[in-house]
Order: structure tokens, then C-alpha cells, then sequence
């Protein structure tokens, strides 16, 4: 009899093994995005084998991250990172071979203590390494409050990870292509922007809006450079802040934006909280920024101003991403530079025309009113106070009321 009962509960966990199999197939077909699916997979491994709690970390930049985790941490997804090596976590990623422990897993002296985390109260663990062509990529733990043994889903754990291997790089290729695909699009309406009559507002805030987005940044600002005061204000922001985008003007040379005009070339702070150069710690405490990195944009080695570009927690820009940034600076500068052209040639368009329209009505008065063409003028420039209107909308006025009067 106990023979039987031992062959019906092995089938019957293969059951459960092959239906949690489909359910992962499924979710990695169906999934994306990295967090979403770290975080779907989570649910289901902590639901169908009915642990207390999975944790899964990704290996990024030699560092493992928590990257989905069941029941949910949204305050420690991308935060709680441990070294390789490092706990049972680490020791698990270095060494690419699973760890099982029944019972008092604290007391292992490979374990780590994050006193924020309740699972810190767990008993047993079972913690698998994610690997990719012999290369660890992640870990995926399970763990329970009382005592369990693991050893049934050890092997199944280990399958679980080989597939979620494959997924990962799927994903991450697929988020690279799109995030590249973003910036493609970026730049082609930048550049379809240099050749447009759009006014000087639209495109500083065009730019800001899509660099923020393809930049992935939380305030994303635009300095123009006045050539007489040698300063740098800002013109444009997503930021509706108003102690940021009331900031006062900065000299070149100043802080980190007038820094990286003045030398011509990217800089990036790591914390500007804690940067002797940043001039504004305390707003930045305020609105939650950490990194920055500041281009300056140039046409032909000409200053036209800088893109700030911030992030909520330390970020290390990639070169790509300087690379990225540093190309639509070029792009912004040439639109900039192209729209003040069409702006002022618009101005001196307009201002020949009221002058030809002003002459025209004097010319009407002196022959009308047999007024000189000072007092003319003059009379046209006393109406246009009088009644709050400007002198070409009196000038018009006159012209009308002529041709009205002709047959």
C-alpha cells in the first residue's frame, strides 16, 4: 500500500512539474518586459509550489539585482543588490551549483541579513544559478518560514532556470532594439525639425519631451546661451517644479551645465547631492534626482546652450548613452540655430512690411489733409496711443477707409 501511495504522489507532482512548465512557456512567450516577466514567473514558482516567497536577481554589471520577487517588493526591485559571492545569493552565481537547506538557513554562514526584508525570517531555501552558455546570469530563490525539503524541486528548479535563461537574453535583445528604435525615432524628428517653420517654444519643448523619454530620465532640461550676459538660463523643462525651473541663470564655467559648455564636452555626476560644483543640492534633494549628465549643444564650435539629463537613483552613463545624448544636442543645436534664423528673418519680413504700409498712409494724410510727412507720421503715432493699437493697424485703417472712398 505504501508502494502505491508513493507512485500516485509521484505522479502526481510530475503533473504539477509539467503544468508549471507550461505556465512558464506561456509567460515567456507572452512577456516583453524584463521586470513584468521576472515578476510574473515569481508569482507563479512561489504559488504552485507553494513556498512563503521567491526571489529572483539578475546579474547586472558583475552585480546581482532583485529583479522580481513573490509576494511583491516594489521598493526593492532594482535596489537590493548583493556582490557575487556574496551570501547564499552570490555563493550560488560564483560557484553555478544549487543550494538546498531543510532547515535554520541563517545559520548557514554563507547566508546574508537584510533587516528590511521579512523573508529574512525564513528557515529553508532552495536557490538555483540562471545560466547561459556556461555563464551565470541570475539567481532564483525559493524560500520557506518552517522547515521543508526542497531536493523534490531541485531538478525542477534547474529546468525552470535553463529556460528562463533563454527568455532573459530574448527579452534583453528585444528591450535594446526597442530603446534603439526610440532613439532613431528621436533623432529623425529632431532632424525633420531643423527644416520646419515651427516656432522657437514648440521645438525647445519638443526636444525636451522626447530626449526625457528616449533618455529614460526624470527631469530633462534645455539651457539656452546668451552671448551678451555669457550665461545659461532654462527655456524649456518637462519639470513642473517651480523651484526648478525658476533657477536662476549660471555663468559659463558655473556648475556642471556651465562646466561642460565651457569645456565643450559631456560631464556626468554621479550624486549631484553631494557635487561641490552642482549649485543647487537643496532642489535636487527636494525633487529626488541623483545622476546628471550635461551636453552641450554646438553648431560649428558655436555655443548654443546645454541638455540636462537626470536620473532618481546613481546611474553610471554608458558610453552609448553619451554617444545617444551628444547626437540629439547636435540635432537640437541645428534646429535651434535654424528656427531663431526663420524667427528673425519673419521679424525683419514684417517690420519692412508695416514700414511700407505706414509710408503708404502717411502719403495718403499729405494728400488728404495737406499734412507734412512728419506731422503725418505723427498723427498716425497719436492714434495708435490713443486708441492702444500699433501704428500698423492704423496705418491699415487709413488705407481702408482710401480705398472706400474710391469708386
Amino acid at each position: 500500500m505504501k508502494t502505491k501511495k508513493a507512485k500516485t504522489t509521484s505522479v502526481k507532482d510530475l503533473k504539477i512539474e509539467i503544468a508549471l512548465l507550461y505556465k512558464i512557456i506561456e509567460i515567456i512567450g507572452q512577456s516583453t518586459n524584463l521586470n513584468e516577466l521576472m515578476q510574473q514567473i515569481a508569482k507563479v514558482l512561489a504559488s504552485t509550489l507553494k513556498c512563503d516567497s521567491c526571489f529572483i536577481y539578475l546579474l547586472e554589471d558583475s552585480k546581482l539585482v532583485l529583479s522580481g520577487a513573490w509576494p511583491p517588493h516594489p521598493f526593492h526591485l532594482g535596489k537590493l543588490i548583493l556582490e557575487k559571492g556574496e551570501g547564499i545569493t552570490g555563493w550560488v552565481a560564483e560557484h553555478k551549483k544549487p543550494v538546498s537547506l531543510q532547515k535554520n538557513a541563517f545559520k548557514d554562514p554563507r547566508f546574508k541579513i537584510f533587516t528590511n526584508l521579512p523573508e529574512d525570517r525564513f528557515a529553508a531555501i532552495l536557490s538555483a544559478p540562471i545560466i547561459l552558455n556556461s555563464k551565470t546570469i541570475g539567481v532564483i530563490n525559493l524560500q520557506n518560514k518552517s522547515r521543508r525539503d526542497f531536493n523534490k524541486q531541485s531538478n525542477l528548479l534547474v529546468s525552470i532556470s535553463s529556460q528562463i535563461a533563454g527568455a532573459i537574453e530574448k527579452t534583453k535583445l528585444l528591450q535594446v532594439s526597442n530603446k534603439k528604435t526610440k532613439q532613431l525615432e528621436t533623432i529623425a524628428r529632431l532632424s525633420r525639425s531643423i527644416v520646419s517653420n515651427t516656432y522657437l517654444y514648440e521645438i525647445l519643448q519638443l526636444i525636451v519631451t522626447m530626449t526625457a523619454q528616449t533618455m529614460n530620465s526624470k527631469i530633462c532640461s534645455l539651457m539656452l546661451y546668451n552671448e551678451k550676459t555669457h550665461e545659461l538660463k532654462i527655456e524649456a523643462t518637462q519639470s513642473l517644479s517651480e523651484d526648478y525651473t525658476k533657477k536662476p541663470p549660471i555663468k559659463v564655467g558655473q556648475s556642471v551645465s556651465g562646466k561642460a559648455l565651457e569645456l565643450k564636452q559631456p560631464v556626468t555626476v554621479l550624486d549631484v547631492t553631494t557635487e561641490p560644483n552642482y549649485n543647487y543640492p537643496e532642489i535636487a534633494r527636494r525633487e529626488g534626482l541623483c545622476s546628471m549628465i550635461a551636453v552641450p549643444m554646438l553648431v560649428k564650435d558655436k555655443p548654443v546652450g546645454v541638455i540636462n539629463c537626470y536620473t532618481t537613483e546613481k546611474h553610471n552613463f554608458s558610453e552609448e548613452e553619451i554617444n545617444v545624448l551628444q547626437t540629439i544636442a547636435i540635432q537640437s543645436a541645428i534646429a535651434i540655430e535654424n528656427t531663431r534664423l526663420f524667427e528673425e528673418s519673419k521679424v525683419t519680413r514684417e517690420s519692412l512690411e508695416t514700414r511700407k504700409i505706414v509710408e503708404r498712409a502717411k502719403g495718403i494724410l499729405m494728400r488728404e489733409r495737406g499734412l507734412a510727412e512728419e506731422e503725418a507720421f505723427r498723427f498716425l503715432q497719436k492714434q495708435a496711443m490713443n486708441m492702444r493699437r500699433s501704428m500698423r493697424e492704423i496705418a491699415e485703417a487709413v488705407l481702408l477707409s482710401d480705398g472706400i472712398k474710391k469708386p
